[in-house]
């Protein structure tokens, strides 16, 4: 019974603490939005292309003189955000899901999608853990994770809960660690709680990990126990800014990925 309360007082503190979390990401990102200057290209990013699409904008800024804005968030609540009407030139996502979503929805130019990044799910630990996992079918991860939890993007939403979700469902663990996922509003943070020490384990892109030396891949999750994890790129439907296609013309240029490269993103070829 002290067991049980205890979990559910876990279970309760990390809803506490993740849903206002959410919710100051999302008015951030709306904000950060509104304030962009009228000739600015405003990007809606996944948390997870962080430093490498900054990268990216910055040395186009400095050949053609443009500025660009972005903002980072899970691609769900940013796709709402757009769908909400906040003003977006450019979606990034980090599922093919909600840039389908946004085309059905006409919120997003068809044919002005394109597939440009992959990425790799990974199992990460704190840095300083000693911590051994195999992930193969029936892996005890559970007990790996004994009384800690495991940090995963929110698994119905955040595209890196989802590939997550999928990934332990294919392995047949999925009901022995569901009831220990401490679930986030994007990759980034389920990262965070793992380089704090407060997650014994974590799921997040192979490119989330390798960018914080306070955590270490443990384990790479095979590649047939989740869709394949793709970037796609788009203009808003809602969008005037001629130069919002020329930024995403530059991020398919041989310049334009170097920043993805470096970072470890597979470059795709459409």
């Amino acid at each position: 019974m002290l067991r049980f309360a205890r979990r559910a007082f876990l279970a309760l503190s990390v809803g506490l603490v993740f849903a206002p979390v959410m919710a100051q990401a999302e008015d951030a990102s709306a904000a950060k939005a509104a304030q962009a200057g009228a000739g600015d290209v405003t990007v809606f990013a996944a948390a997870s292309l962080k430093g490498s699409l900054d990268e990216a904008a910055k040395a186009w800024t400095a050949s053609s003189g443009k500025k660009v804005v972005i903002s980072y968030a899970a691609s769900s609540a940013l796709m709402k955000q757009i769908e909400q009407g906040a003003p977006a030139d450019v979606f990034a996502s980090a599922d093919l899901d909600w840039m389908k979503y946004g085309v059905d929805k006409k919120l997003i130019k068809e044919g002005s999608v394109v597939k440009l990044l992959g990425n790799a799910l990974v199992l990460i630990a704190p840095a300083d853990a000693a911590a051994a996992i195999e992930l193969k079918p029936g892996v005890d991860l559970a007990g790996a994770i004994g009384e800690g939890k495991i940090a995963v993007g929110e698994v119905k939403t955040v595209p890196a809960g989802k590939y997550a979700r999928a990934a332990f469902e294919k392995l047949g663990i999925l009901k022995a660690v569901e009831p220990k996922f401490a679930q986030t509003d994007n990759v980034r943070a389920a990262l965070a709680l793992v380089a704090r020490g407060e997650a014994k384990f974590g799921v997040v892109y192979a490119t989330d990990a390798a960018a914080d030396p306070k955590v270490k891949v443990v384990a790479t999750f095979p590649a047939d126990s989740h869709e394949p994890i793709v970037y796609p790129f788009g203009l808003t439907a809602s969008s005037s800014n001629a130069d919002a296609a020329g930024f995403l013309g530059y991020l398919k240029t041989a310049d334009g990925q170097k920043p993805f490269a470096k970072a470890g993103f597979t470059l795709l070829k459409e």
